[in-house]
């Protein structure tokens, strides 16, 4: 129960915004003990009840998106100081459809991400030259997909984009019943530490074409772009197998091969 609502939260989590309240306040404060210490602004996407937001506008300043118009008010109402006093923004929108970047200055992003929206917006924070580092809690296998290491079965284009530009790895795990109402999934922190950001298009429309199939080769996949021939005589030259599939191929690997292919 959420006393200042005065309802019960798993009655006002709307399916379609993909609201799962997270109620554990140990969760919150493994959180914030993870947070980067490099003074930062934060931009967190669906602060809901903000329970993760109270936590953060202690450590800084806050710009919060959120899509549910119940939920703004409501976070109005509950965040008045910190939003007259300048610590906190609140804007009131549907992130994807924010075109630029997040925040004007560089930032940390720092959320529990809808599920259903998660792999977007990681993926346009990698893009996105202000965006400095990534903390954010979203379904574990979506976070196994970007940790994954060279080898291992989830180990393709989400995977081999983050790691050209960060340090990923997966803190822990969070458990459905940390949450109200609870998901039928597992959940993770995922850590990804920006070294660069993502900037040539042509590699990642490559890595979609070389890991479309994965229980196919990986010369089957390009060759659908890319002449059988030219494509045995390359991997012969980087020492792989004709047989290789897009898991057992190791990051700087795919960089050559698309270096050489856009030559």
């Amino acid at each position: 129960m959420y006393r200042s609502l005065n309802v019960d939260a798993a009655k006002i989590a709307d399916k379609k915004f993909g609201q799962n309240f997270l109620k554990d306040s140990s969760i919150v404060d493994k959180i914030v003990e993870a947070m980067p210490k490099d003074g930062l602004p934060i931009v967190e996407i669906g602060p809901g009840l903000g329970d993760l937001t109270r936590q953060l506008i202690r450590v800084g300043y806050v710009r919060a998106y959120e899509v549910d118009k119940r939920l703004c008010e409501y976070l109005k109402s509950e965040f008045q100081e910190p939003l007259k006093s300048g610590r906190m923004e609140l804007v009131c929108k549907d992130i994807l459809e924010h075109g630029s970047s997040l925040h004007e200055g560089e930032y940390s992003l720092i959320a529990n991400l809808p599920y259903y929206i998660a792999t977007k917006i990681i993926l346009n924070a990698l893009h996105d030259r202000q965006c400095k580092q990534i903390l954010v809690m979203v379904q574990k296998e979506v976070a196994q997909k970007f940790a994954a290491k060279c080898g291992v079965k989830e180990f393709g284009s989400l995977a081999i984009l983050a790691q050209s530009v960060a340090d990923v790895e997966i803190l822990f795990d969070v458990p459905p019943e940390a949450f109200v109402p609870p998901p039928k999934v597992t959940s993770a922190i995922l850590s990804i530490k920006k070294r660069s950001s993502l900037e040539d298009r042509g590699f990642e429309e490559f890595l979609k074409v070389a890991t479309k199939q994965p229980r196919k080769t990986v010369i089957k996949n390009l060759s659908a772009s890319y002449s059988k021939e030219i494509l045995i005589e390359l991997f012969t030259q980087l020492g792989l197998k004709p047989t290789v599939r897009s898991h057992e191929i190791e990051l700087s690997i795919y960089h050559q091969l698309y270096k050489e292919l856009k030559n």
